[in-house]
């Protein structure tokens, strides 16, 4: 028996202890691993997706998670949060990612409510269990379930469940909150935001499918991975200029190349935990 053979057999151990849920749908593979797992579980009648959109998301993403859940088969319920208004999310603070994924929580819990279910099921994975995490204490104060974390999934087991089941976006590249793209203590503004995912969305179109635009002030360090990194420097004087119209005064390369939660290497010293 092969190593995901292994742990799908544990996801669905952990998904027998219930018959309904609602998932925190983001559209990325993770949650949709998650949403097809439930469905093959329970059904499509007693799954319903919830998707969030929010300041800290691009509408694109929004937009195409609810597709894809609809696509799936089950009842997709879009909410809106407003994580600007939470002074932590929006001072960035070494707490802000406790803090918007307890409003997202509380929000999946209030749902519920309304869409009764055994269960709610995030997205989260082994792997994340290894970064500067503190929206994991969230996640358990709100009794919330990661059952491929549970099950041991790492993000390559995931790609190849995510294969298995025939998912479209099986090899999507990952996102993540554009807040991850400013440092700590640094205060947020749509402008500083919409400034980001503009830049961000023209790289891509070039063809740099993963990249982060990291903002100190009025520079913009570019994020992409080392294979990549002579095709984004052959093409160095037009990202220059439209970044700079974007309202950059310097464009600069990180020679380390994309690193996921880069952002956290300054919490390497100072924090041990959550608390």
């Amino acid at each position: 028996m092969d190593v995901v053979t292994n742990k799908t057999e544990q996801l669905q151990t952990v998904l027998s202890q219930y018959r309904s849920a609602l998932v925190a749908f983001s559209g990325g593979i993770d949650s949709t691993v998650v949403l097809q797992a439930a469905i093959t579980a329970y059904g499509t009648k007693n799954v319903v997706a919830i998707v969030a959109n929010s300041e800290l998301f691009s509408d694109v993403e929004f937009t195409q998670a609810v597709a894809l859940g609809k696509q799936l088969g089950v009842q997709v319920v879009p909410t809106t949060l407003a994580y600007l208004k939470n002074e932590d999310v929006r001072q960035n603070t070494p707490n802000s990612w406790y803090a918007a994924k307890k409003l997202f929580y509380q929000r999946m819990n209030g749902l519920k409510a309304q869409y009764p279910a055994d269960v709610i099921f995030d997205g989260i994975i082994a792997d994340d269990l290894q970064d500067y995490r503190p929206g994991l204490k969230a996640r358990d104060e709100e009794g919330i379930v990661s059952p491929l974390a549970l099950a041991n999934f790492t993000k390559v087991d995931v790609r190849q469940l995510a294969q298995d089941y025939g998912l479209s976006n099986w090899n999507k590249v990952p996102s993540s909150s554009v807040s991850s793209r400013f440092p700590y203590n640094t205060t947020l503004t749509q402008t500083a935001i919409d400034r980001v995912m503009q830049a961000e969305s023209y790289l891509r179109q070039l063809g740099f499918s993963t990249v982060r635009v990291r903002v100190h002030g009025d520079l913009a360090r570019i994020e992409v991975p080392n294979q990549q990194m002579s095709a984004l420097m052959a093409q160095r004087e037009a990202i220059n200029t439209k970044l700079k119209q974007l309202g950059y005064d310097y464009v600069s390369v990180d020679l380390g190349g994309f690193i996921s939660g880069h952002m956290n290497d300054v919490l390497a010293t100072t924090t041990t935990s959550e608390d």
